[in-house]
């Protein structure tokens, strides 16, 4: 008996190793940070290309954390916040008065303000989880934060 329950024990450690490792990181979706560069289509210096490049920076640098991927994920909207409130800043000097319009994605009611910062969250979990899978490495850090955050 006491053989049956070491083997089954033995047995159930095996397919946990193999449960905890039936994917492989896809290294071709990291980034590469010795190649700054904004998302397509976001040119660095507008602010969806600052907030972006900061996101992915924070995103890349958190994701190693044992937190769940929409708590990192607010954590790095939350180290981006500066840029966030930048971005926002640039559509209350051009704007005044309400912007409520129709999300294009969701249907919903909303304004400038609520879409940058869904952006912005989404696009934080989004890097949080592709540095994951990737098993990406993260960019050059200094002074406690990723280099090229600005």
């Amino acid at each position: 008996m006491g053989l049956g329950l070491g083997l089954a024990v033995l047995g159930l450690g095996a397919c946990n190793e193999v449960g905890e490792n039936h994917a492989q990181a896809n290294r071709a979706i990291c980034v590469d940070f010795k190649q700054a560069k904004a998302a397509p289509g976001l040119a660095p210096a507008d602010g969806a290309g600052v907030v972006d490049e900061c996101v992915r920076r924070w995103s890349y640098s958190l994701a190693a954390s044992r937190d769940e991927a929409d708590v990192v994920a607010d954590a790095v909207v939350a180290a981006c916040g500066v840029q966030l409130s930048r971005w926002n800043q640039q559509t209350v000097n051009q704007h005044s008065g309400a912007d409520d319009a129709v999300s294009i994605t969701t249907g919903q009611p909303t304004t400038p303000l609520t879409e940058r910062y869904a952006f912005t969250r989404n696009r934080a979990l989004l890097y949080v989880v592709q540095a994951r899978a990737g098993g990406c490495s993260p960019p050059p850090a200094a002074n406690g934060a990723p280099e090229g955050v600005g």
